[in-house]
């Protein structure tokens, strides 16, 4: 793995190459990008879950339409800004051990990256909240995939906490620049 790698590079190491090429090349830019596309989004269905949804910054409306993505990436670190059309949310990731580490509001996130059959999947591994290590009874059950068709990455995220419900659901697609010849 060269010195220049990305965060996902670096985390799944000869996986990566499984995936399909669109999604390589999402996962692979460097420096900032503006990516746009759409999304639907759906509200959280409890009064806790969108407490939680308000407390990490994840949408808390039904919504569909545009969203802007912007992408500040370098070897060390990714910013990633999500502009939907009601809320912005905004997350930074990081390699620690091996992992992605995602910081997301209160919330702390470790993920093992997964190709399969060319999609990329990323299982929650571990969860800190406001600092707070999530017993495993409580960890939400996370859907976090994408796929890749033509210059499209297509995105379906989805994460419920037991007794309180789902507290982020979203899905779309970001059109990706053509490349350089």
């Amino acid at each position: 793995m060269t010195q220049n790698a990305s965060l996902f590079q670096q985390v799944m190491g000869d996986e990566f190459r499984k995936l399909d090429p669109v999604l390589q090349r999402f996962h692979s830019l460097q420096g900032q990008h503006e990516l746009e596309g759409r999304v639907q989004t759906n509200a959280p269905q409890t009064w806790a879950a969108r407490q939680l949804a308000l407390t990490i910054g994840t949408p808390r409306t039904a919504t569909e339409g545009a969203i802007h993505f912007e992408l500040q990436a370098s070897p060390q670190v990714e910013t990633w800004t999500r502009i939907f059309p009601t809320q912005v949310m905004r997350s930074t990731m990081q390699v620690h051990k091996g992992y992605l580490i995602e910081k997301l509001g209160a919330a702390w996130l470790r993920f093992e990256l997964l190709a399969v059959d060319g999609r990329f999947r990323m299982r929650l591994q571990r969860l800190f909240f406001l600092g707070i290590p999530c017993p495993g009874w409580l960890a939400p059950r996370l859907v976090a995939e994408e796929t890749g068709a033509g210059d499209r990455l297509q995105f379906h995220i989805e994460a419920a906490v037991p007794l309180i419900g789902v507290v982020a659901s979203y899905r779309g697609y970001l059109l990706l620049p053509k490349e350089s010849a």
